[in-house]
């Protein structure tokens, strides 16, 4: 007869021996250009990997380990396309600005000026059109990367002037600064010249009298105390521009389990509203920094918006046949972008589709 006390103990011995259950850890090599106190990259840090991290913790099957590069320490801030496309960081944040001809399709949001100046709102309808449309994510796959989120990290463009400016009017004949699609704004502003520069030069461009002035966004205005060479802001709204997609090497993606690809894309969700989320409270804050520094704020007249709207070049419809002429949906697009900024509650002073 079989003692029943020796065979329980037999099991939970040879149980106890048995191998433990085996975690899998994935190394994650993440690059930016920026420094890590940019608002985009300390919540990478601080908001990103640690909901991932908490995801992954629910199962215990796969832990992350996260080695984060930025600053220049492998890529500069142009280079995070280029560097993820070679393998020399498995995620990456890029900047899309600096790839207009690589990356067309992201300049949605910068050809549709005076709709919409809510970063979560527009983070979300560019986020949602890359989804449902596979131009964009077409894009990135030429680049050998696949498509998580796109993000905006600042709000809406202003103008700000060295001079007193109470209206559009007021911008004729000046000289102003501004970098890439939104110095396009100014066509159809009589004498109006854009000059090309740097956030960093804009301090200097203005002291200097290079430029009458700028057009950047509250938050920038009050980290390079724009208020002292350029006390005057027209709030016109110009709108939030997407500049940010959080991408992976495609390689690395085709290496990763599923659940590991699932967190990475809900988390990229997350941090897409979380971060839009905070650069709208930044700007209220510094707005009221500005005011505080001396600086003056003069809102534009629904009038006035209407006006210069009307007046610059249809850039969107441009845009948009670009992308029909290379077989790619731009019209389409364009329609059901602006269809979910309305959807939101907002709607643009004009009508960028016709």
């Amino acid at each position: 007869m079989i003692n029943k006390g020796l065979a329980l103990g037999a099991l939970m011995a040879g149980l106890a021996a048995a191998p433990a259950f085996a975690q899998e850890t994935i190394k994650a090599v993440v690059i930016d250009g920026y420094p890590a106190r940019a608002l985009w990259v300390k919540e990478f840090t601080n908001f990103f990997i640690p909901e991932v991290d908490k995801k992954l913790a629910k199962t215990g099957n796969y832990k992350m380990d996260w080695q984060e590069s930025y600053g220049g320490s492998i890529v500069k801030p142009k280079g995070v396309l280029e560097g993820v496309k070679l393998g020399l960081g498995d995620i990456g944040i890029v900047t899309t600005i600096f790839h207009s001809s690589k990356l067309p399709s992201q300049a949605i949001s910068a050809v549709t000026p005076f709709v919409a100046a809510d970063a979560r709102a527009v983070a979300k309808a560019v986020d949602e059109i890359a989804k449902e449309y596979p131009t964009m994510q077409n894009e990135f796959a030429k680049q050998n990367q696949v498509y998580l989120a796109t993000g905006v990290v600042l709000d809406t463009y202003q103008v700000f002037s060295k001079e007193p400016v109470s209206s559009v009017s007021d911008m004729e004949g000046a000289k102003v600064a501004g970098a890439g699609m939104n110095l396009r704004y100014l066509e159809g502003i009589e004498g109006a010249a854009g000059v090309r520069g740097g956030l960093t030069d804009f301090y200097n461009m203005l002291d200097t009298g290079l430029v009458d002035k700028a057009m950047l966004w509250p938050e920038a205005a009050k980290t390079f105390k724009i208020a002292e060479v350029a006390p005057y802001m027209l709030r016109a709204d110009l709108g939030a521009v997407n500049s940010k997609t959080i991408t992976v090497n495609k390689d690395y993606w085709e290496g990763l389990p599923d659940e590991v690809k699932t967190a990475l894309q809900e988390v990229a969700v997350m941090y897409r509203d979380h971060v839009a989320g905070i650069a709208m409270d930044r700007a209220a804050e510094s707005r009221d920094s500005y005011a505080a520094a001396g600086g003056t704020i003069v809102d534009v007249t629904t009038e006035d918006r209407a006006k210069w709207a009307a007046a610059m070049p249809n850039i969107a419809a441009e845009w948009a046949k670009t992308l029909d002429d290379k077989g790619e949906p731009g019209s389409e697009m364009l329609s059901a972008y602006l269809g979910k900024l309305e959807a939101a509650g907002y709607t643009g002073v004009r009508n960028w589709t016709e």
